[in-house]
């Protein structure tokens, strides 16, 4: 049976248990923090290596996570399709490739890149691959809020690839992912409710309704735009950031404000898509006015 199944795998399947799109968020965050770190261009090594070794630990996140949850995905529609629900991959197999990525990341890290970033990328990768999926997810309704840490790491691992330091402004970006994945996550919880509820998940949406996790993507996405402004009001970003971080928040909060008045089924999926525009907007914002700043 095993051999059957490794026949089956392509290379295909075992890039989709990467998580690519959700990898390529999480590289953007670093590599505009490694980029933000210093005031021109960071050391070669540092921004190719680091960013190597963030994604590769992100990638072996997210393969645990497969692994981990393979049974849930089986049951809901949006992850029936992952490999090894269908039985492309075998389990062990995926575990193994999970575990060479997060040793490839931690070989990079630590030989090319420094301690500090290592330890910061293998603490992330443990509560997002671990405590998240194994504990969170399972035991809270809170679990995306508590849980947000671990995704919102990049930035500041990307940041201290190059300085070697844990900076005020790496934890503002910190922040900014904090308070964004929340909503981000939530929206999705509620057009999915319904699957969540069939694997006995306690969402948000699950345990305590539409309407009241509607309030609270809209509360959060207020919070949002309050921690948006923190890197203008710091210094660390000029006008052309705070021109896009506005104009960003009142299209967020005019999806999350239509979204708490209204029943339509296809909001939450819009307020999802829109978020993950959002981030790379706001993100890709701040690194074009630290290198053409405005003022």
């Amino acid at each position: 049976m095993s051999l059957a199944i490794a026949a089956r795998a392509t290379w295909r399947d075992y890039y989709e248990l990467t998580k690519p799109r959700v990898v390529a968020l999480i590289v953007l965050t670093a590599v505009v923090g490694t980029l933000l770190a210093v005031p021109g261009w960071p050391p070669l090594d540092a921004l190719v290596l680091g960013n190597l070794g963030i994604a590769l630990a992100a990638a072996s996140a997210a393969a645990i996570n497969h692994v981990l949850d393979r049974r849930i995905d089986a049951h809901m529609s949006r992850t029936r399709g992952r490999p090894l629900p269908t039985g492309h991959v075998d389990a062990r197999h995926a575990l193994g490739f999970a575990v060479a990525l997060g040793a490839a990341s931690m070989a990079v890290l630590f030989l090319w890149v420094n301690a500090l970033t290592a330890v910061l990328t293998f603490a992330s990768l443990i509560g997002y691959a671990i405590v998240y999926t194994v504990w969170l997810k399972r035991a809270t309704p809170q679990n995306i809020v508590i849980g947000g840490a671990a995704g919102a790491a990049p930035p500041v691992l990307g940041w201290a690839a190059v300085t070697g330091t844990i900076d005020p402004h790496a934890l503002l970006l910190f922040l900014i992912i904090f308070a964004w994945t929340p909503p981000h996550f939530w929206a999705l919880a509620i057009a999915r409710r319904h699957e969540y509820a069939k694997v006995d998940i306690p969402m948000l949406p699950v345990t305590h309704g539409v309407a009241f996790t509607s309030l609270h993507v809209l509360l959060y996405t207020l919070i949002l735009c309050v921690v948006t402004v923190l890197p203008f009001v710091t210094h660390m970003s000029g006008l052309l950031y705070l021109a896009a971080a506005l104009l960003l928040n009142g299209r967020f909060l005019w999806h999350a404000l239509h979204m708490k008045r209204s029943d339509a089924p296809e909001l939450p999926m819009r307020v999802f898509r829109y978020s993950i525009s959002y981030l790379n907007w706001l993100f890709l914002a701040l690194l074009v006015d630290h290198y053409l700043p405005l003022g």
